[in-house]
């Protein structure tokens, strides 16, 4: 009889800490295995999170800090991006050859555009076809009145600098004194991927011409021409920082 009640009494003793731990569940969103977090969640360093890894976030979303977000500027086709931009790598860019731009488009200016022509007999008599754009036929060379100043940016950036307005403003003055056209040629010093210093150098680019328009000068006038660090020689930041420029070329 004696052994019946100790019996008892352990079966009881036993059920009460298979309650009591049953009771101890982490609160949301501490966790110690993936079943006390919500579905599609991972119990990752004693905390529920939406992934691990990329691989739990699916296509075009990477894993930061245990979310799942977006991967700016991801793509799968150019479909994705804006106009006359590539997809190179999941990425929408600025294009570089025209053998990245789709059947019947050039790459100008960093954009894949329809050309103006393909050959001299689509333009006026007095114009050739020069990589896809009708230009008047060569004239004798025009002495340019003044020479342009070179503008320099910050490391990785495309706004413009007192200096740089500086330059600007000067170059607007010599500018006004003819209706000669300029190439506005953006480089970048050779830190960073080849697309993202591409397509900083076009933004430092735009953010010249943007000024020039400003003061007055004509946007037909200046064409953009990004270079990225194609160009670049600096191996220090004091040859970086002559890479992280604008160049103003009379054409």
């Amino acid at each position: 009889m004696q052994n019946m009640k100790n019996t008892l009494l352990l079966g009881c003793f036993g059920m009460l800490l298979i309650v009591a731990a049953a009771g101890c569940k982490p609160e949301y969103p501490a966790c110690d295995t993936d079943k006390d977090c919500k579905d599609k969640e991972f119990c990752v360093g004693r905390k529920c999170q939406q992934c691990r890894n990329a691989g739990d976030c699916g296509e075009g979303r990477q894993c930061a800090n245990g979310r799942c977000n977006a991967i700016p500027g991801y793509c799968k086709d150019a479909s994705q991006c804006s106009e006359g931009e590539v997809c190179k790598g999941n990425r929408c860019q600025a294009c570089t050859s025209d053998t990245q731009c789709p059947s019947g488009k050039l790459c100008m200016t960093g954009r894949c555009s329809i050309p103006q022509c393909t050959k001299d007999e689509n333009c006026a008599q007095d114009q050739e076809c020069v990589h896809g754009l009708c230009v008047g036929a060569q004239k004798k060379p025009v002495k340019p009145p003044c020479d342009l100043e070179t503008v320099y940016f910050d490391f990785d950036k495309s706004n413009l600098t007192s200096a740089a307005t500086s330059a600007l403003a000067q170059n607007a003055t010599c500018l006004k004194k003819t209706d000669m056209a300029v190439s506005l040629v953006g480089r970048a010093d050779p830190r960073g991927t080849t697309e993202y210093n591409m397509a900083l150098s076009d933004r430092r680019a735009q953010s010249v011409k943007d000024y020039l328009k400003r003061t007055g000068i004509a946007a037909g006038r200046m064409s953009i021409v990004p270079r990225g660090s194609l160009d670049a020689t600096g191996t220090s930041e004091t040859g970086w920082a002559k890479d992280r420029r604008v160049d103003s070329e009379w054409r």
